[in-house]
C-alpha cells in the first residue's frame, strides 16, 4: 500500500466529476513544493497568465489552443492535442483557451513567499496593454483566475484602451 503523501489520481474520473459539478478546477495535491491540478476550460479566458514557476499542461481530453506572447510583443498559438504535453517556462505569458468540455492537468511548484501570479489582458482592437491584476496565491483551491476576473471585467475603466478607446466587452456574459 502507497503512503498517503503518494496519491494516484484517476484523471479521467476527476474531469467527469469537474463536468458533472459544473466546477471549474480541482486541486489533487499542494504540497512539499508542488501543485497539481486539473481544469476544466473557460470559454472566455482572454487574460496572459506570467507564472513565477515553471508549468507543465497535459491534455486529458480535447484540445487547447496556448495562446502566447513573444518578447516582441506579437502573439503565437500552440495548439496541443489531446493526450498531449506542453512545457512553459517561468515568465512566458501564455493564456490556455480551451471549451468548458476540455479539461488539462497542470503542475507547477507551489509559490515562496512574497512571488506573484500576474494576469494581463490586451486591447482587442490595437493590442495594446490593458491591465494587469498581481495576486500571491497561496492556495490554489480558492480559483485565483475567477477572482482576478472578476476585479478585471468589474472594472470599465481596467477594460479601456488608453490607446484607442476599445472598451474590451465582458466575455464572461
Amino acid at each position: 500500500m502507497l503512503p498517503s503523501q503518494m496519491p494516484i489520481i484517476d484523471l479521467d474520473g476527476v474531469a467527469r466529476e469537474l463536468a458533472e459539478s459544473g466546477r471549474r478546477v480541482k486541486v489533487l495535491w499542494q504540497d512539499s513544493e508542488s501543485l497539481a491540478f486539473i481544469a476544466r476550460g473557460r470559454e472566455y479566458r482572454s487574460e496572459f497568465h506570467l507564472n513565477p514557476s515553471d508549468e507543465v499542461m497535459y491534455m486529458i481530453r480535447g484540445s487547447m489552443n496556448l495562446h502566447y506572447r513573444e518578447p516582441d510583443g506579437s502573439e503565437g498559438v500552440a495548439v496541443i492535442p489531446e493526450g498531449s504535453s506542453i512545457f512553459t517556462p517561468t515568465g512566458v505569458a501564455h493564456s490556455p483557451r480551451f471549451p468548458p468540455d476540455a479539461f488539462v492537468l497542470v503542475i507547477e511548484r507551489l509559490r515562496r513567499p512574497g512571488e506573484l501570479d500576474r494576469f494581463r489582458w490586451f486591447c482587442p482592437g490595437c493590442g495594446g496593454f490593458l491591465h494587469e491584476e498581481s495576486v500571491h496565491i497561496a492556495d490554489y483551491r480558492v480559483d485565483p483566475v475567477a477572482g482576478a476576473y472578476a476585479r478585471f471585467y468589474g472594472s470599465v475603466e481596467a477594460r479601456t484602451c488608453k490607446a484607442c478607446g476599445t472598451v474590451m466587452p465582458d466575455e464572461r456574459l
